[in-house]
């Protein structure tokens, strides 16, 4: 059977997780998948785990140097010679149901360049959790089953909250092309793209049907560049960028909405009263204080 899917996986470190990643891509209901592990080979151990599998499905691959995040999934983009190319990160898993449920929206949307589906949240130790980040960006998600991003509209949801889940996403390599995940970026890099994809014409859809195990833990990047401030700090400059050319291509509902980054200022709030909660008071008014400065930009 020739494979339909490739999961990429781009391994930093967290041995453990890595091998929760692979036994969930072996466990799909479907056999029509390939995977390759890109190692970054700043753990070792990832070229003996797969080697102990035995599945010839799974290939290990070391990077000659440390290539950084963007630069690794964009390997996995170009390695890939499938229709359909899932990023899975390295610490979450797929749900056994996943490539069955992007081959139904595959299908059904020939068109599409990306689709994408719900996650369920856990925590480090996979346990289902709670995130009210994650809760407050499903009431962004536009009506409709499955739902569609496409025009100005689209990109104009998208600008209002990045309600797309970006490791559940399959890139459907014939309609994506060349196209990549910008250098520079450490948080963003999949907003960019998926407003890139959208300016150009495409289409991207996606179903509520959770099919994905996404991790919620201290270590990972996301939290750590949340707790450095990185993240806002892109989100706001991805906002901007998006709302020039939104702005450069006529789309001005578009470009208000991004350049009023509401759901930044929302999530800086809530982040800054979680700080003084736990009476984090020095990090709370770094937070405070970088929400004075977008709400000023915003207006």
């Amino acid at each position: 059977m020739k494979p339909r899917f490739t999961f990429a996986i781009p391994f930093y470190r967290g041995l453990g997780y890595l091998g929760e990643a692979l036994a969930s891509v072996r466990a799909q209901r479907r056999d029509d998948w390939r995977c390759l592990v890109l190692d970054e080979q700043v753990e070792p151990g990832a070229a003996e785990l797969v080697r102990s599998l035995g599945d010839a499905r799974i290939e290990h691959r070391a990077n000659p140097r440390c290539l950084g995040m963007v630069a690794n999934w964009n390997l996995g983009l170009d390695l890939a010679t499938t229709e359909l190319v899932t990023l899975l990160h390295g610490d979450d898993r797929l749900l056994p149901d996943y490539a069955d449920v992007i081959a139904e929206l595959a299908d059904a949307h020939p068109r599409a360049v990306a689709l994408a589906c719900d996650a369920e949240i856990v925590d480090g130790a996979g346990r289902r959790a709670f995130s009210f980040p994650d809760w407050v960006k499903r009431r962004f998600v536009p009506a409709g089953e499955p739902w569609r991003l496409a025009g100005e509209p689209g990109l104009a949801a998208l600008a209002r909250a990045d309600f797309v889940m970006c490791p559940t996403v399959a890139w459907r390599r014939p309609v994506l092309g060349l196209r990549r995940f910008a250098a520079g970026w450490k948080q963003v890099q999949d907003l960019d793209l998926l407003a890139t994809l959208l300016l150009d014409g495409d289409e991207i859809v996606g179903t509520r049907r959770r099919a994905y195990a996404y991790r919620r833990h201290a270590a990972s990047a996301t939290s750590q560049q949340t707790e450095d401030m990185t993240r806002f700090e892109e989100e706001v400059a991805v906002l901007d960028r998006i709302a020039a050319r939104a702005h450069a291509q006529g789309w001005q509902r578009a470009a208000r909405i991004a350049r009023g980054k509401r759901i930044v200022r929302l999530h800086l709030g809530f982040r800054a009263a979680g700080d003084l909660a736990r009476g984090r008071v020095r990090p709370a008014l770094a937070k405070l204080q970088y929400l004075k400065q977008t709400t000023r930009g915003a207006a």
